[in-house]
Formats: C-alpha cells, sequence, structure tokens
C-alpha cells in the first residue's frame, strides 16, 4: 500500500488523494469515519456529523484550528461522506472490494500552496487510521509519535514536487 497521497485537480481546484485497502467491509470503514469515539483515534478534530444532506458538521478540539462548522454536501452509507471544513471539501468513499473495501479519501484544497502541509497532514492522520481497523490503537494524530512523522513526511512531499509554502499551525 501506498501510504503517501497524490496532488490532483478536481473540478479545476487544487486537491490531495489517497486511496487505502482495507480487509474489512465498508461498514467496518465508514462506522470508524463517521462514529465520533472511533473517529477521534484517527481524526484531526473531534468530528460530529449530522447525517443528512445539508447537515453540520462539528469540529472541536484540534490543538492547530479554531473549532468550526462544516456543511455535509453529500452523505450515501456506508459508501460516501462528503463536507465542508473551512474553504476545504473533504470527500471519503468507500467501494467493496472481495471481502474488504478501498477508502478514497480527497481533499479539495482552497488554496494548491497547501497541498504538501495537507497532504503530511493526512499521510499521518490516515497511518493512525489504519492502527485503529488493525485493532492496535495509536494514541491519535496529535500524539508525540504521530506529530514526529510530520515533518519527514512535508519535506518527503516537497521533495517529490508537491505544492507547498502555506503556513503550518503550531509553527513559530
Amino acid at each position: 500500500m501506498n501510504a503517501n497521497g497524490e496532488y490532483v485537480q478536481v473540478d479545476g481546484r487544487p486537491a490531495v488523494r489517497f486511496e487505502r485497502h482495507y480487509p474489512h467491509p465498508p461498514e467496518r470503514v465508514w462506522a470508524a469515519i463517521i462514529d465520533p469515539d472511533q473517529s477521534r483515534h484517527w481524526f484531526p478534530s473531534k468530528l460530529l456529523v449530522e447525517g443528512r444532506v445539508g447537515g453540520t458538521v462539528d469540529f472541536s478540539d484540534d490543538p492547530n484550528q479554531a473549532d468550526g462548522v462544516g456543511k455535509v454536501l453529500a452523505f450515501d452509507p456506508p459508501y460516501r461522506l462528503e463536507f465542508s471544513w473551512g474553504a476545504d471539501e473533504l470527500r471519503f468513499e468507500l467501494a467493496a472490494e472481495g471481502t474488504g473495501c478501498v477508502l478514497r479519501l480527497t481533499n479539495v484544497l482552497e488554496a494548491r500552496d497547501t497541498a504538501a502541509r495537507n497532504a503530511s497532514g493526512w499521510t499521518v492522520c490516515l497511518a493512525e487510521l489504519d492502527k485503529w481497523l488493525a485493532d492496535t490503537p495509536g494514541d491519535g494524530p496529535h500524539s508525540a509519535d504521530a506529530s514526529a512523522a510530520f515533518e519527514p513526511t512535508y519535506q518527503g512531499y516537497i521533495a517529490a514536487g508537491m505544492p507547498h509554502g502555506a503556513p503550518i499551525p503550531g509553527r513559530d
């Protein structure tokens, strides 16, 4: 499995996309995404999703950004969830694959220069999701171990030519 994301264009907007293959049915991975008791183990914020198109998404307890509210743009359990997060959009798409599934996470970006920063953050978060789904949970994406992975991942994305330059929260 390639842990790295790729820089893409979605409807003319910059985006980073990740794909993961899991030995779990879509319902199991969906629960890890949508259930706040599970998503807290890997998502960067406390995530509360009102399960309907037009519903709200509450983000809180992220040490790197202020609490906020987004809007559910697509909701088709257990296969598709899309919501706004500030000026970005997050898209989670699940597809059955044998006895498991494929997760595609796409972060449609407000600005091109956020690509390497956001890709690094999602690489760390998805590594925590991988642990959670393997029943070996870590301490979350803001833990010391996970946070230490951010910088080398970020430098790797820059070296690979991913657009960069946006400020990184928590840096002086």
